[in-house]
């Protein structure tokens, strides 16, 4: 047994000859097909056709059914009792089965059969819109959560380096200090001046070398 799970997708993947033709080549050079026109009249769909301007979910007087309950009721209500109808249906059905099986009977207790289970799909339906904005609501509070919590991480580095550069700050010297280590000792450029003629081929570089060891000193 492979040890890779399978991705099971809720919806089918797109026809290969559609997928084909959106390469990155062609969008790049827009010749990949463009969407499909929105329908303003009318369509067909699972071999029924519909308008463009029905509702999204239609009545039952409209699809050519009849309603068996009434226009104002409880929706959970309805839906147990349209269960329980459809049990007691089937039992029938099973009844005449049983002992009739030619009974013209038969064919109606299907229809009843088949009426009941649309209208428990109707009802169903009509909880679609409302499924459809908790699942949003549900989303975009996800989103919110995720957003705020990375603002607060966020928040929190920028503390820090806020921090750390401000000690940085505190911890550097004073300007004048820095200053004034850096100045050479007046007695050391009145020792380079009142030096004897003799010494003057002697090498710069110890003087220099002596000057800025003092420098250092002082900067300690």
């Amino acid at each position: 047994m492979s040890s890779d799970t399978a991705q099971v997708s809720s919806l089918p993947l797109p026809p290969m000859q559609y997928i084909n033709f959106y390469t990155d080549e062609n969008v790049r050079r827009n010749r990949a097909p463009l969407p499909p026109r929105p329908i303003h009249d009318s369509y067909s769909m699972f071999g029924h056709a519909f308008n463009a301007d029905d509702t999204i979910i239609r009545s039952l007087e409209s699809q050519g059914f009849r309603r068996l309950y009434p226009m104002h009721f409880e929706r959970r209500r309805e839906l147990k009792k349209l269960n329980h109808s459809l049990l007691v249906n089937f039992l029938d059905l099973l009844d005449l089965l049983v002992h009739c099986p030619d009974s013209p009977k038969r064919a109606e207790k299907v229809e009843d059969l088949s009426l009941l289970f649309i209208h428990i799909h109707h009802l169903l339906n009509e909880f679609r819109p409302h499924q459809a904005r908790e699942t949003l609501r549900v989303m975009m509070e996800l989103q919110k959560r995720q957003r705020v919590e990375t603002a607060m991480r966020f928040q929190k580095h920028l503390d820090k380096v806020q921090d750390i550069l401000q000690n940085a700050l505190q911890s550097l010297p004073d300007q004048n200090e820095i200053e004034s280590n850096f100045k050479v000792p007046i007695e050391i450029l009145e020792h380079m001046d009142c030096s004897p003629s003799d010494n003057a081929n002697a090498d710069s570089c110890y003087e220099l070398d002596r000057i800025m060891c003092s420098v250092i000193d002082n900067m300690r």
